[in-house]
């Protein structure tokens, strides 16, 4: 099923210096990216008191996502992939900078958050076809587990410094700090990273270059399959998530004990990625993609037992222990998808991945409305079984998948 046999690991990422530059910029900036989206959010409450409008701020992280991902993907071939990702990282600097100038709109705030976010599927396409580029076949999985992990890490930790820094300033000093943070991001990608002529041409206007980029990835019929495997297991799977206030409240516990029902599951994908890449072989991967994902699932069937919150919490962290099936599904995103369309590709997946997951959020919290929490993850888990079945990979013919075999290192 996958072109590339010989196992990577994590040393093999790192061991090219432009993805070293590539994971601390990221790990910087997406610090950043957090530690701001907390300070509006307090912001924003300090102005108006309205906890609707305070949560309105994560829902305008996600939107943008849709109208980034297919008006603007066309930038992620038209503009050198070291100016456009330090220029995303300058352009995130001089909108928080606008956004700490006192006595700015809540309106305003929203409008330059939706901004900044725009940019998120730009940069994450451009990375992710760079990762291709500077690594050889082998790391390419390995260091996109990565940089999922930084991901994940820094929601743990932005949020802690976030904290932190709300103790002792204002949200507005904290913005202002993260100025610095996207600053430095876009220095160490402007003098580490070696320059690259852009992967295609322009051709018409931007909005209709992307949309037919858009159509051509989404017509690809092995691609399109795998994406939607990748957008729809996580519109379930953010079911216990998105119901963890009212599945604490449930068990007669503080809200306090929601933190660990939250955490629960991003240490278990975190340690469930570990283990695939030192334990699964890379040949395997792509075959296990299907079955690891539904695991995951099976995890959430055991809600129908209404389990006190460690056996709840174990539950959700064996359930995150499936997501290794990311690293097939990564491998699978390799192989099916022609070396041209890389780039708008993942700019496209990064786009309906997090589209999808603010549905998901919603339809979750719709779900929670009509019946219990623990009814509502449970019907997640049948629903997830229901998805991994319909849209599982078709296994590849030999000779089939995009490339005319195995992609050269890079050079």
């Amino acid at each position: 099923m996958t072109t590339t046999t010989r196992p990577g690991r994590y040393r093999d990422a790192f061991a090219a210096p432009e993805f070293r530059s590539l994971f601390g910029a990221l790990v910087v900036s997406m610090l950043g990216y957090v530690v701001a989206g907390l300070a509006l959010t307090v912001l924003v409450y300090r102005q108006t008191a309205s906890p609707l409008l305070s949560a309105l701020t994560f829902t305008m992280a996600f939107l943008p996502y849709l109208f980034g991902g297919t008006l603007l993907s066309g930038l992620v071939d038209r503009v050198p992939p070291r100016r456009l990702l330090a220029g995303c990282d300058l352009g995130s600097a001089a909108i928080v900078a606008v956004m700490t100038l006192p006595g700015t709109p809540v309106p305003a705030l929203f409008a330059l958050l939706f901004a900044m976010s725009l940019l998120t599927p730009l940069a994450a396409g451009a990375r992710g076809a760079l990762v291709a580029d500077v690594l050889p076949p082998a790391a390419v999985v390995p260091a996109r587990s990565l940089l999922r992990m930084v991901s994940q890490g820094a929601q743990i930790c932005g949020y802690a410094i976030g904290g932190g820094l709300l103790a002792v300033l204002s949200p507005r000093a904290v913005l202002g700090g993260e100025i610095a943070t996207f600053a430095a991001s876009a220095l160490v990608l402007r003098v580490s990273l070696r320059r690259r002529p852009a992967r295609g041409r322009a051709g018409g206007s931007l909005a209709g270059d992307s949309l037919r980029g858009v159509a051509e990835v989404l017509r690809n019929a092995p691609l399109r399959r795998v994406m939607f495997l990748g957008w729809l297991v996580p519109f379930v799977a953010v079911c216990p998530e998105a119901l963890a206030a009212p599945s604490v409240a449930a068990r007669g516990l503080p809200s306090s004990a929601t933190g660990w029902w939250l955490a629960a599951g991003p240490l278990g994908t975190v340690a469930g990625e570990v283990a695939g890449i030192y334990l699964i072989p890379a040949a395997r991967r792509g075959r296990l993609t299907a079955p690891l994902a539904a695991c995951g699932f099976l995890s959430l069937l055991a809600f129908a037992l209404h389990p006190r919150l460690v056996p709840a919490a174990l539950l959700l962290g064996a359930a995150g222990l499936s997501g290794a099936y990311m690293l097939g599904l990564d491998q699978l995103l390799l192989d099916v998808t022609p070396p041209e369309l890389l780039g708008r590709a993942y700019a496209v997946n990064s786009a309906g991945l997090m589209t999808t997951q603010g549905l998901g959020f919603a339809a979750a919290g719709a779900l929670g409305e009509a019946v219990r929490p623990d009814t509502a993850i449970v019907v997640a888990g049948v629903a997830g079984l229901a998805v991994v079945a319909l849209c599982r990979p078709r296994p590849l013919r030999r000779g089939s998948a995009a490339g005319p075999g195995p992609r050269p290192a890079a050079r």
